[in-house]
């Protein structure tokens, strides 16, 4: 029985260790394959996720057009272009015409931006197809290719100049030009090569040579201004600008020890450009340092724009500065660059700061900024403003603004107007009548956004 109880006894305990050790070998098990399970669990996961995605995903843009929530039209115009094959692009861009003018704009940058990724040549080719609508579509192509292929989109600007001729070589009225779209690009990938194909151009050099030094600024100021060593005068003349504004918005201290190692002639316009860099973020600074400019043309572009940025936030404060200033010029640019900002918080309280100035080019500027921006008014109240205006063109271009808007509105009253008026020329007369507008001619757009100086 002893013997017996004892092997019982031993049966039991060895049968427990053995339980045990099995029990921590499975447990050890279950730990090692847990991640691989966890792994496993988030693919099969991410996977169902995906189908999910792609069987709610919109088929097409019209129905894309149909949905509701602006971001969410976004998003989904991304995510069908993202997934298109380069053969796919044509048929998605034919389909553009059938969508209101604001989504076929943003609609054909996604398209064209992607599809210039993929295959650049197809989408120049097609772009060919589009007639007027060609000269929207190219610049997007040409950014989207040189984002990938700057060489490639080099060559293909150098030997197609006439398809971008209405860009021009650098800034132009529809925006930049396509030696700096390909500058900028390039300087994003490789800033070296960027500034080795700038400075082979004979055409467009300056400007292609400006995206690239402005480019690199962005994030670092201080290498830009390295690339800055030993060019000529001519391809100066935009680039430290951009140095000089990237500079002061990221460490004025530092913009303005580099600003004093340039030649002297060229420190005013360098502080202007990084007084106007800080004035983004810290317009109160900045309008202690251009009270220590001397005066000059460059004081008063610092001026101009400083106020439109002190007036983002308080017109009011941005027009007392602007009245203790005492050139008559930043004046004139201040008012351009103050009252349309003011117009969107304030119009009477602008228009009561416009007539209050002193007859004069600087009041003719404030009223002749308050008629081109302020559009939420009745045309033919804002026409009465303009025959305010001293400048026979001015006012001219001005009443013709307002009533082309009062055409749209009211157009029997806006014609009885018209008709009637002393102060507009036959020509001009006849012009708005039979719906020319403002445009062409003398009528020229302005510089800015309410015809002051744009950076």
């Amino acid at each position: 029985m002893a013997l017996v109880l004892g092997a019982l006894g031993g049966f039991i305990s060895g049968r427990n260790t053995s339980s045990e050790r099995d029990s921590e070998k499975l447990s050890s098990k279950m730990v090692k394959s847990a991640p691989a399970k966890a792994g496993l669990d988030a693919r099969v996961k991410s996977d169902v996720a995906h189908e999910n995605k792609r069987a709610k995903r919109p088929l097409n843009i019209v129905q894309i057009s149909s949905m509701p929530g602006s971001t969410q039209r976004v998003q989904a115009m991304l995510d069908l272009y993202a997934n298109l094959s380069s053969s796919q692009f044509e048929l998605e861009a034919a389909k553009l015409d059938q969508l209101p003018i604001s989504e076929r704009i943003l609609a054909s940058f996604l398209l064209f931006g992607r599809w210039a990724e993929l295959d650049p040549t197809a989408a120049m080719a097609f772009s060919g197809t589009m007639g007027y609508g060609s000269m929207f579509v190219k610049p997007t192509i040409l950014q989207g290719w040189a984002s990938t292929d700057p060489a490639g989109a080099a060559k293909y600007l150098a030997a197609n100049p006439r398809e971008f001729a209405m860009m021009g070589n650098g800034r132009s009225a529809g925006g930049r030009g396509g030696v700096s779209i390909i500058g900028a690009e390039w300087a994003r990938l490789n800033p070296s090569a960027a500034m080795a194909w700038a400075t082979s151009l004979n055409d467009g050099r300056s400007e292609a040579i400006s995206a690239v030094v402005g480019q690199v600024a962005k994030l670092d100021p201080a290498k830009a201004s390295q690339m800055l060593a030993g060019m000529s005068e001519d391809d100066l003349v935009d680039a430290f600008r951009s140095v000089a504004a990237s500079y002061g918005a990221k460490n004025f201290t530092e913009a303005k020890a580099w600003i004093r190692s340039l030649p002297s002639d060229q420190q005013a316009e360098a502080l202007a450009s990084a007084i106007g860099g800080l004035s983004v973020e810290d317009p109160l600074s900045a309008a202690e340092e251009v009270e220590l400019m001397s005066q000059g043309a460059a004081k008063d572009r610092a001026v101009s724009e400083l106020v439109g940025d002190m007036a983002r936030e308080n017109p009011q404060t941005a027009a007392e500065f602007l009245k203790g200033q005492g050139s008559r010029e930043a004046m004139r640019m201040g008012v351009r660059e103050l009252i349309p900002l003011w117009v969107g918080k304030d119009a009477p309280n602008a228009l009561a700061y416009a007539f209050a100035l002193e007859v004069g080019d600087v009041r003719d500027s404030a009223l002749q900024s308050y008629v081109m921006s302020n559009t939420a008014e009745d045309p033919a109240k804002v026409i009465l403003v303009a025959e305010n205006i001293q400048d026979e063109s001015e006012r001219i271009r001005s009443m013709s603004i307002a009533a082309t808007r009062w055409m749209r509105e009211d157009a029997a009253a806006a014609k009885e107007y018209v008709e009637q008026s002393q102060l507009l020329p036959e020509a001009d007369k006849n012009r708005i009548l039979n719906g020319g507008g403002w445009f062409g001619g003398r009528f020229g757009g302005q510089r800015g956004a309410g015809g002051g100086v744009s950076r």
